[in-house]
């Protein structure tokens, strides 16, 4: 082999970096009608009359479009809940009530202000531990209940267990939204090629954002076409839509072209966010370490609209007790409407936050027993062959162990035995490890497939291939992976394969861009096309192959028991982090990072990397530094002036991203996703180190200074109250 794991260069790093790659704001041209969506801000509140006559009359206005101008005025991923413009109720701040249509930015911008909107409004569910409240305002009273989805899981008998375990602990959790914040806010433009409506933006499913478009405008498939600009990251914020359906609605009202560029603050509100979670948890374990028990509920709220929240919650329950094998389990998982921003699909779905108290846990337990973090993990952690919380043995290629083991080598030989601390000085060092689990791909029955098209150029020999396949590439480099794949396949040079992928009308359907997937997924799809294409023309008939792989299948769970196969893969990682804590402010930095993947098979080495480092950033800012507030449904930190990301400043000089290749047997030439998983274990290897520095446990994130200050504060307090005890308790 040649080409995989070969550190080959992005073919679109020039262009992006000296600004000649087209974005979707990029598009946009001075002869487009211009779109401003007229925002809520209202976070529950009925919509009792809208006056656009002043907004209309102005001129350059076009058009002032309202409920009644959507053919279908319902939208969603995967339940349809959401209006694209509100007709009676607004339900957050960000919902859609009004589009003005313009022949300018500025004009349209002026008319959104001049829409007149008389609201009266209604009671705010602000959470979602009230949202489960029995006499709680129901977000959608035709739903009949505040709750999304209770699902249980099941596994032995916890109280029994717990009866005869050696310790038993408990905690409380909490995490906050997080913001995608990717490169380039929502932006795209629609006009018509012929009869064909196009939609440019960016997203993560071509396929998908075509399905909901088409129903919206009750067109048939054939009617629109969706297209892909370059796209300025993801991270599960583009799953949904939010500005194509204005865009649509614009081009399609007007028959004429148009644009929208959505500023930082719109979207910031606009779109979702990633789910804040509620979970109370208790650990029955063995002297020696084995964990015999744990019990769990969780609640995560899931805004105002559905999004992916039912699945979120479900990876949320199934990874409840982390990468651990435990004979008794019992999570009730909880995923509630509230008048929020709609929470949906964000990095790791749901498991960053499972991990969190999970992983938070079992290293309290370790020190309880004055067990070793690692070694109480070498103990419990999967091996091949054992059965997960929902009953199900585990896909083959279970490699948590193996990546524990290289993270603990990898500890010892790069972070320095810590000394005594020095009193003298505010700062502290300390060291935390943790592991983590996360699935690959779509789980509990979700249809999961994915369709490439292979056509070769040959006489005597393959000389060039064409690939098509309608895989978006948000930044992660998966379009080079999948050249590299096909390369390899039929022993061409990289330079003679050329991929088409931006067009649904020109490409099959390989699925979203997201849960680790597309390497998997559609490089074993362009994999198989590729060998299909070649037998094929060795068998004399036309170059040309379209292959749909089908992954092992998965099953919905049981809401009573969570029995059920949720998923064909799992990706596993070990992090060890070192940081420093400055105990008089509460300020911490992450000094040291080692990131252990096991990743099947690195494609591309450099990408995997850069995948494990990109992540690791997203990663620090949701432990440590960003703070999503929301008050009453209003969200306080619309700007990045108070929505604090990460800089080059707060990262760790020192990075070590390590690759395990223990090959997937479902992968092209056994590789595996890797993008989310770097995210899955930090908060809590965080938390262990600033424990260890600190011995403060912080239970909340992000750990904001104040936090761990409090957290620093409230041990120093236990321990003098338990020092003064045992004076007073101390034999005369």
């Amino acid at each position: 082999m040649t080409l995989i794991g070969s550190p080959v260069a992005r073919p679109d790093a020039r262009a992006k970096v000296t600004g000649a790659a087209m974005y979707p704001a990029d598009l946009v041209r001075r002869e487009m009608l211009h779109c401003k969506a007229v925002f809520a801000h209202r976070a529950h509140a009925a919509i009792l009359r809208i006056d656009t006559a002043r907004a209309a009359a102005l001129p350059g206005v076009v058009a002032v479009l309202l409920a009644r101008d959507v053919p279908y005025n319902r939208y969603g991923l995967i339940d349809a809940d959401q209006e694209v413009l509100c007709s009676e109720r607004v339900r957050y701040v960000g919902d859609r009530v009004a589009l003005v249509i313009a022949q300018d930015p500025r004009t349209a911008s002026i008319a959104a202000g001049l829409v007149e909107v008389e609201y009266e409004d209604l009671p705010i569910v602000g959470d979602a531990l009230a949202a489960l409240e029995p006499d709680a305002p129901l977000v959608h009273p035709a739903h009949g209940t505040n709750v999304l989805l209770h699902q249980k899981i099941r596994k032995g008998d916890v109280g029994a267990a717990f009866a005869q375990a050696d310790l038993v602990l408990s905690g409380t959790f909490t995490t906050s939204w997080q913001e995608h914040a990717y490169l380039q806010p929502d932006a795209g433009i629609a006009y018509y090629e012929g009869e064909t409506l196009i939609v440019e933006t960016a997203g993560q499913w071509l396929h998908e954002d075509l399905r909901q478009i088409a129903a919206m405008l009750c067109l048939g498939d054939g009617a629109v076409a969706i297209r892909y600009a370059k796209i300025g990251g993801a991270f599960g914020g583009r799953e949904d839509l939010s500005v194509q359906p204005l865009l649509a609605l614009a081009t399609w009202y007007t028959k004429r072209p148009a644009a929208i560029v959505w500023n930082r603050e719109e979207s910031i509100v606009g779109h979702h966010k990633r789910h804040p979670f509620h979970i109370t948890t208790k650990w029955g374990a063995k002297r020696d370490g084995t964990i015999v028990a744990v019990e769990t509920r969780t609640v995560a709220d899931g805004g105002a609209y559905a999004s992916t929240s039912v699945e979120v919650l479900k990876c949320a329950t199934i990874f409840a007790q982390g990468p651990y094998r435990i004979a008794n389990v019992a999570t009730d998982g909880f995923v509630v409407y509230t008048n929020n921003v709609p929470s949906g699909a964000f990095r790791g779905f749901g498991t960053p936050q499972a991990h969190w108290a999970a992983e938070s846990m079992i290293t309290r337990i370790a020190h309880a027993l004055e067990i070793d973090p690692a070694d109480i993990r070498r103990k419990n952690l999967y091996r091949e062959g054992d059965t997960e919380a929902t009953g199900n043995v585990l896909p083959r290629g279970v490699s948590a162990l193996a990546v524990l083991e290289r993270c603990a080598a990898e500890m010892r030989a790069r972070f320095a035995p810590r000394g005594p601390q020095d009193l003298d000085s505010p700062f502290r060092r300390g060291v935390g490890v943790a592991s983590g689990i996360k699935n690959v791909g779509y789980s509990f029955g979700f249809p999961e497939q994915s369709t490439a098209t292979v056509e070769l150029v040959a006489t005597k020999r393959i000389e060039r291939a064409v690939v098509r396949i309608g895989a978006a590439d948000v930044g992660q480099g998966v379009h080079l992976i999948l050249r590299q794949i096909v390369a390899e396949t039929l022993e061409l040079a990289l330079d003679a394969v050329a991929i088409v992928t931006d067009d649904s009308a020109l490409t099959p359907d390989a699925g979203s861009a997201s849960a680790s997937r597309m390497t998997l997924m559609g490089g074993r799809a362009v994999h198989d096309a590729a060998l299909a294409a070649r037998a094929a023309w060795e068998r004399g008939e036309a170059p040309e192959a379209t292959v749909q792989y089908r992954p092992p299948a998965t099953t919905r769970l049981d809401l009573e028991t969570g029995a059920g196969t949720p998923n064909y893969c799992y990706g596993y990682s070990a992090q060890g982090v070192e940081v420093e804590v400055d105990v008089t402010t509460g300020v911490t930095r992450v000094t040291r990072i080692i990131s252990v993947h096991d990743v099947g098979r690195a494609i591309n080495r450099q990408q995997v990397e850069a995948q494990i480092e990109g992540c690791l950033a997203q990663a620090v800012g949701y432990a440590l530094t960003e703070n999503f507030k929301v008050r009453d449904g209003k969200i306080l930190t619309p700007y990045f002036s108070t929505y604090l990301l990460p800089t080059t400043l707060d990262m760790p000089t020192d990075i070590v991203p390590v690759i395990v290749e223990l090959a997937d047997p479902n992968g092209a030439f056994g590789a595996r996703g890797v993008a989310e998983m770097p995210l899955v274990p930090f908060a809590p290897a965080v938390a262990a180190a600033i424990y260890d520095a600190t011995g403060a446990w912080v239970s909340d994130l992000p750990m904001t200074p104040e936090r761990i200050l409090a957290a620093i504060t409230s041990a120093k307090e236990r321990t003098a109250a338990a020092a003064e005890s045992a004076v007073f308790l101390a034999p005369s």
